[in-house]
């Protein structure tokens, strides 16, 4: 009888699994770091391709028309240059106003800040204390946030011009890619699957963002005209925008608004304006547009949450608007479709059960 040898064992890893994660950390760490150090160029590269992304599929209707490459393209481009161009219009026309409103209503911001010293005074507050409080309404603090902020708005339309550039190339190659399982077979077929996974995913969560913000915009300027808040366009932009933060946009549009509302109707007027974001923005960016969003992304909670924490310390503040986004990029490229990461897709958020494991 004929004796079988046992199969051979497997080889030793070459370096102990406590020293490959650290390993494995330790570069993250020097990506990210590099990363954060080129985030001017970073951010707007970015931008671009997530532009790229979502007008891509103009591409498709045309070329099954009959349309060339190139002419199908240029129609990615212009699409693409037409939704910078609204977004830059709408944050130069809100930045604008916004700086105006700060002026008009100088006399009025003071005295706000006069009556909540008084006030906070009276409560037994300290100087110190008052002071710090009453100074939020302080026109002198308002004109510095509004420079901070018409700083970085500055600095994003800089980098408009290098977004410009970017579409283009990122355009032309996006054709191009679209051939390569043509080119290389079905071996890349995996490859190209999670690709298209991504992409999908990042046009699904910015349109849905988009819808929902676009609603949430029109009722908020709707009901601050009929409370009676100055100038609700403006804020019906910023609720616009902020719609594409996770989770926190809801907070950093309410607060100006607000602020506003209190020194020109006082307490009454504030809360009117907080009931009425606490009403629509919690129905529709909590408890409806996150039914939407995870259908898209398959992310959790809490990494939504803190992708935009750390997205926007990489990156800055592109990073908020980039967060998801980049988050889905990095779970695509690091676990991919590995059987051994299975786990950590399904932690993340990831519509992976036992279910999908045996199939």
């Amino acid at each position: 009888m004929k004796r079988t040898d046992p199969p051979p064992a497997a080889p030793a890893p070459l370096l102990p699994q406590p020293v490959r994660v650290l390993v494995v950390l330790a570069a993250a760490v020097v990506v990210l770091a590099g990363l954060s150090f080129a985030r001017d160029v970073a951010g707007p590269v970015l931008l671009g391709a997530a532009i790229a992304i979502i007008c891509h599929p103009v591409r498709h209707p045309l070329e099954r028309r009959g349309w060339p490459s190139w002419a199908a393209t240029t129609a990615v481009i212009v699409v693409a240059y037409a939704v910078l161009a609204a977004l830059a219009a709408m944050l130069f026309y809100a930045g604008v106003q916004f700086a105006r409103l700060v002026v008009d209503f100088r006399d009025e911001l003071q005295a706000s800040a006069r009556a909540a010293y008084e006030w906070l005074h009276a409560m037994g507050l300290d100087k110190q204390a008052a002071d710090a409080t009453a100074s939020v309404l302080d026109p002198g603090t308002i004109a510095s946030v509004a420079a901070s902020l018409g700083g970085t708005v500055l600095s994003v339309l800089t980098a408009f011009f290098l977004v410009l550039a970017y579409v283009i190339f990122m355009a032309a190659d996006g054709s191009r890619y679209a051939r390569a399982e043509a080119q290389f077979g079905a071996g890349i077929r995996p490859t190209m699957g999670r690709i298209r996974e991504f992409t999908r995913g990042v046009r699904t969560y910015y349109v849905v963002n988009a819808t929902f913000g676009a609603i949430v915009a029109i009722i908020d300027g709707l009901a601050l005209w009929a409370v009676g808040v100055p100038a609700p366009v403006v804020w019906a932009i910023l609720a616009f925008v902020t719609n594409f933060i996770p989770n926190i946009g809801f907070v950093l549009g309410l607060i100006p608004p607000a602020v506003l509302a209190l020194v020109v109707g006082g307490w009454p007027l504030m809360l009117a304006v907080i009931a009425i974001y606490c009403v629509v923005n919690v129905v529709l960016q909590v408890l409806v547009q996150p039914k939407f969003v995870s259908d898209a992304v398959n992310l959790s909670l809490t990494l939504s949450f803190l992708s935009v924490v750390f997205w926007t310390f990489v990156i800055g503040p592109l990073g908020a608007i980039l967060s998801i986004p980049l988050t889905l990029l990095v779970r695509a490229l690091v676990l991919g479709d590995d059987p051994g990461t299975r786990w950590l897709r399904w932690l993340s958020g990831d519509a992976v059960g036992p279910a999908a494991a045996k199939t």
